[in-house]
Protein backbone atom coordinates (compact mmCIF):
# COMPACT_ATOMS: atom_id res chain seq x y z
CA UNK A 1 0.00 0.00 0.00
CA UNK A 2 1.36 3.42 -0.98
CA UNK A 3 2.09 5.56 2.10
CA UNK A 4 0.30 8.90 2.33
CA UNK A 5 2.43 12.02 2.85
CA UNK A 6 1.85 13.71 6.19
CA UNK A 7 -0.20 16.93 6.27
CA UNK A 8 2.93 18.82 7.35
CA UNK A 9 4.85 17.58 4.31
CA UNK A 10 2.03 18.57 1.97
CA UNK A 11 1.81 22.02 3.59
CA UNK A 12 5.56 22.58 3.40
CA UNK A 13 5.72 21.62 -0.27
CA UNK A 14 2.64 23.63 -1.22
CA UNK A 15 3.98 26.78 0.49
CA UNK A 16 7.61 26.54 -0.64
CA UNK A 17 8.91 29.02 -3.18
CA UNK A 18 12.40 27.52 -3.35
CA UNK A 19 12.49 23.78 -4.04
CA UNK A 20 15.33 21.49 -5.08
CA UNK A 21 15.06 17.83 -6.08
CA UNK A 22 17.72 15.12 -6.37
CA UNK A 23 16.84 12.09 -8.51
CA UNK A 24 18.66 8.84 -9.05
CA UNK A 25 18.31 5.64 -11.02
CA UNK A 26 15.20 4.51 -9.15
CA UNK A 27 12.86 6.96 -10.86
CA UNK A 28 14.02 5.84 -14.32
CA UNK A 29 13.93 2.15 -13.44
CA UNK A 30 10.16 2.55 -13.02
CA UNK A 31 9.98 3.56 -16.69
CA UNK A 32 11.90 0.44 -17.69
CA UNK A 33 15.32 2.01 -18.26
CA UNK A 34 17.72 -0.94 -18.07
CA UNK A 35 20.86 -0.89 -16.01
CA UNK A 36 23.98 -0.14 -17.98
CA UNK A 37 25.18 -3.72 -17.80
CA UNK A 38 23.83 -5.58 -20.80
CA UNK A 39 21.81 -8.71 -20.15
CA UNK A 40 22.80 -10.48 -23.32
CA UNK A 41 24.94 -10.46 -26.41
CA UNK A 42 28.29 -8.73 -26.68
CA UNK A 43 28.02 -6.84 -23.39
CA UNK A 44 28.03 -9.98 -21.28
CA UNK A 45 31.78 -10.07 -21.78
CA UNK A 46 32.42 -6.55 -20.48
CA UNK A 47 31.92 -4.76 -17.21
CA UNK A 48 30.53 -1.22 -17.36
CA UNK A 49 33.58 -0.09 -15.40
CA UNK A 50 35.75 -1.36 -18.26
CA UNK A 51 33.85 0.55 -20.96
CA UNK A 52 32.82 3.85 -19.35
CA UNK A 53 36.35 5.19 -18.90
CA UNK A 54 38.66 7.57 -20.76
CA UNK A 55 41.15 4.72 -21.06
CA UNK A 56 38.65 2.46 -22.81
CA UNK A 57 37.72 5.23 -25.23
CA UNK A 58 41.38 5.93 -26.04
CA UNK A 59 41.96 2.21 -26.58
CA UNK A 60 38.89 1.40 -28.69
CA UNK A 61 36.46 4.27 -29.34
CA UNK A 62 34.33 2.17 -31.65
CA UNK A 63 33.72 -0.50 -29.00
CA UNK A 64 32.75 2.13 -26.44
CA UNK A 65 30.39 3.78 -28.91
CA UNK A 66 28.81 0.45 -29.88
CA UNK A 67 27.89 0.02 -26.22
CA UNK A 68 26.53 3.58 -25.88
CA UNK A 69 24.62 3.30 -29.15
CA UNK A 70 23.05 0.07 -27.88
CA UNK A 71 22.05 1.84 -24.64
CA UNK A 72 20.63 4.82 -26.56
CA UNK A 73 18.48 2.48 -28.66
CA UNK A 74 17.05 0.87 -25.51
CA UNK A 75 16.37 4.21 -23.80
CA UNK A 76 14.72 5.63 -26.94
CA UNK A 77 11.84 3.19 -26.45
CA UNK A 78 11.15 4.37 -22.90
CA UNK A 79 8.74 7.11 -21.79
CA UNK A 80 8.72 9.26 -18.63
CA UNK A 81 6.53 7.91 -15.85
CA UNK A 82 4.15 9.63 -13.45
CA UNK A 83 7.06 10.57 -11.19
CA UNK A 84 8.89 12.45 -13.95
CA UNK A 85 5.67 14.21 -14.94
CA UNK A 86 4.90 15.23 -11.35
CA UNK A 87 8.31 16.88 -11.02
CA UNK A 88 7.70 18.79 -14.25
CA UNK A 89 4.42 20.06 -12.76
CA UNK A 90 6.23 21.13 -9.61
CA UNK A 91 8.75 23.10 -11.66
CA UNK A 92 5.94 24.88 -13.53
CA UNK A 93 4.41 26.23 -10.32
CA UNK A 94 7.55 26.86 -8.25
CA UNK A 95 9.30 30.25 -8.68
CA UNK A 96 12.77 28.96 -7.72
CA UNK A 97 13.27 25.33 -8.70
CA UNK A 98 16.24 23.08 -9.45
CA UNK A 99 16.12 19.45 -10.52
CA UNK A 100 19.46 17.82 -9.84
CA UNK A 101 19.73 14.41 -11.46
CA UNK A 102 22.30 11.64 -11.45
CA UNK A 103 20.60 10.10 -14.50
CA UNK A 104 21.88 10.50 -18.07
CA UNK A 105 18.82 9.08 -19.85
CA UNK A 106 17.11 12.37 -20.74
CA UNK A 107 13.71 11.38 -19.33
CA UNK A 108 13.39 14.52 -17.21
CA UNK A 109 13.62 16.91 -20.19
CA UNK A 110 11.37 14.55 -22.15
CA UNK A 111 8.79 14.98 -19.36
CA UNK A 112 9.05 18.76 -19.62
CA UNK A 113 11.62 19.63 -16.96
CA UNK A 114 13.87 22.53 -17.97
CA UNK A 115 15.67 23.77 -14.85
CA UNK A 116 18.05 20.83 -14.75
CA UNK A 117 21.42 20.23 -13.18
CA UNK A 118 22.69 17.06 -14.86
CA UNK A 119 25.45 15.85 -12.56
CA UNK A 120 26.62 13.03 -14.81
CA UNK A 121 25.81 14.51 -18.22
CA UNK A 122 23.34 13.33 -20.84
CA UNK A 123 23.59 10.32 -23.14
CA UNK A 124 21.88 12.25 -25.97
CA UNK A 125 24.68 14.82 -26.10
CA UNK A 126 28.05 14.34 -27.74
CA UNK A 127 31.24 16.26 -27.01
CA UNK A 128 34.00 17.01 -29.48
CA UNK A 129 37.29 15.69 -28.13
CA UNK A 130 39.22 18.50 -29.83
CA UNK A 131 37.06 21.61 -29.35
CA UNK A 132 35.19 20.37 -26.23
CA UNK A 133 31.94 21.78 -27.59
CA UNK A 134 28.72 19.82 -27.14
CA UNK A 135 26.05 18.91 -29.66
CA UNK A 136 22.74 17.09 -29.43
CA UNK A 137 22.30 14.06 -31.66
CA UNK A 138 19.20 11.98 -30.96
CA UNK A 139 19.45 9.77 -34.04
CA UNK A 140 18.90 6.09 -33.25
CA UNK A 141 21.02 4.31 -34.20
CA UNK A 142 23.81 6.75 -34.92
CA UNK A 143 24.71 6.62 -38.62
CA UNK A 144 28.47 6.44 -37.96
CA UNK A 145 30.42 4.76 -35.18
CA UNK A 146 32.42 6.31 -33.71
CA UNK A 147 30.72 9.64 -34.50
CA UNK A 148 32.77 12.69 -35.39
CA UNK A 149 32.41 16.40 -34.78
CA UNK A 150 30.64 17.93 -37.81
CA UNK A 151 32.85 21.02 -37.59
CA UNK A 152 36.39 19.69 -37.23
CA UNK A 153 35.90 15.94 -37.82
CA UNK A 154 37.60 15.04 -34.54
CA UNK A 155 36.21 12.08 -32.63
CA UNK A 156 33.15 12.83 -30.50
CA UNK A 157 32.59 11.15 -27.16
CA UNK A 158 29.42 10.75 -25.09
CA UNK A 159 28.87 13.89 -22.99
CA UNK A 160 28.72 11.91 -19.74
CA UNK A 161 30.99 11.64 -16.72
CA UNK A 162 33.01 8.43 -16.88
CA UNK A 163 34.54 6.40 -14.09
CA UNK A 164 37.70 8.18 -12.96
CA UNK A 165 36.50 11.62 -14.13
CA UNK A 166 35.54 14.46 -11.82
CA UNK A 167 32.13 16.07 -12.04
CA UNK A 168 32.26 19.45 -13.83
CA UNK A 169 32.95 22.09 -11.19
CA UNK A 170 30.25 24.51 -12.39
CA UNK A 171 27.62 21.73 -12.31
CA UNK A 172 28.66 20.67 -8.82
CA UNK A 173 28.57 24.23 -7.53
CA UNK A 174 25.09 24.76 -8.99
CA UNK A 175 23.84 21.62 -7.25
CA UNK A 176 25.19 22.60 -3.83
CA UNK A 177 23.94 26.17 -4.21
CA UNK A 178 20.44 24.86 -4.95
CA UNK A 179 20.64 22.57 -1.90
CA UNK A 180 21.74 25.39 0.41
CA UNK A 181 18.98 27.75 -0.78
CA UNK A 182 16.05 25.30 -0.84
CA UNK A 183 13.15 25.57 1.56
CA UNK A 184 12.12 22.02 0.61
CA UNK A 185 14.47 19.36 -0.74
CA UNK A 186 13.19 16.10 -2.28
CA UNK A 187 15.38 13.02 -2.64
CA UNK A 188 13.89 10.58 -5.14
CA UNK A 189 15.01 7.12 -6.21
CA UNK A 190 18.57 7.21 -4.96
CA UNK A 191 20.37 5.12 -2.38
CA UNK A 192 22.21 8.24 -1.19
CA UNK A 193 25.59 6.54 -1.02
CA UNK A 194 27.52 7.88 -4.04
CA UNK A 195 29.41 11.07 -3.29
CA UNK A 196 29.26 13.96 -3.80
CA UNK A 197 25.52 13.70 -4.63
CA UNK A 198 24.84 11.87 -1.36
CA UNK A 199 25.89 15.02 0.55
CA UNK A 200 23.25 17.22 -1.07
CA UNK A 201 20.25 16.26 1.11
CA UNK A 202 22.25 16.72 4.31
CA UNK A 203 23.63 20.02 3.04
CA UNK A 204 20.04 21.17 2.48
CA UNK A 205 19.00 19.92 5.93
CA UNK A 206 21.84 21.78 7.66
CA UNK A 207 20.80 24.96 5.81
CA UNK A 208 17.26 24.67 7.18
CA UNK A 209 15.41 22.84 4.41
CA UNK A 210 12.54 20.43 5.00
CA UNK A 211 13.83 17.19 3.44
CA UNK A 212 11.52 14.54 1.96
CA UNK A 213 12.82 11.15 0.83
CA UNK A 214 11.01 8.96 -1.70
CA UNK A 215 12.62 5.56 -2.19
CA UNK A 216 11.73 1.88 -2.26
CA UNK A 217 13.62 1.16 0.95
CA UNK A 218 15.49 2.95 3.75
CA UNK A 219 18.83 4.58 2.95
CA UNK A 220 21.71 5.97 5.04
CA UNK A 221 19.95 9.36 5.19
CA UNK A 222 16.51 8.07 6.22
CA UNK A 223 17.09 8.79 9.90
CA UNK A 224 18.12 12.38 9.13
CA UNK A 225 15.28 13.55 6.86
CA UNK A 226 11.92 15.02 7.88
CA UNK A 227 9.80 12.39 6.15
CA UNK A 228 10.58 9.17 4.28
CA UNK A 229 8.01 7.61 1.96
CA UNK A 230 8.98 4.08 0.97
CA UNK A 231 7.19 3.31 -2.30
CA UNK A 232 7.73 3.83 -6.05
CA UNK A 233 8.22 7.46 -7.08
CA UNK A 234 5.55 7.05 -9.75
CA UNK A 235 3.02 6.39 -6.97
CA UNK A 236 4.22 8.83 -4.29
CA UNK A 237 5.11 11.94 -6.30
CA UNK A 238 1.59 12.39 -7.76
CA UNK A 239 0.32 12.41 -4.15
CA UNK A 240 2.87 15.05 -3.18
CA UNK A 241 2.35 17.07 -6.36
CA UNK A 242 -1.26 16.64 -7.52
Amino acid sequence: MTPSPSPRTLEKLAAARRVAVLTGAGISAESGVPTFRGADGLWRRYRAEDLATPQAFARDPRLVWEWYDWRRQLIAKVEPNAGHLALARLEARCPDFSLITQNVDGLHPKAGSRRLVELHGNIWRLRCTAEQRTLVDARVPLPELPPRCPTCQALARPDVVWFGEALPQAVLEAAFEAAREAEVFLVVGTAAVVQPAASLPLTAKRAGAYVIEVNLEPTPISSSVDESLFAPAGEVLPLLIP
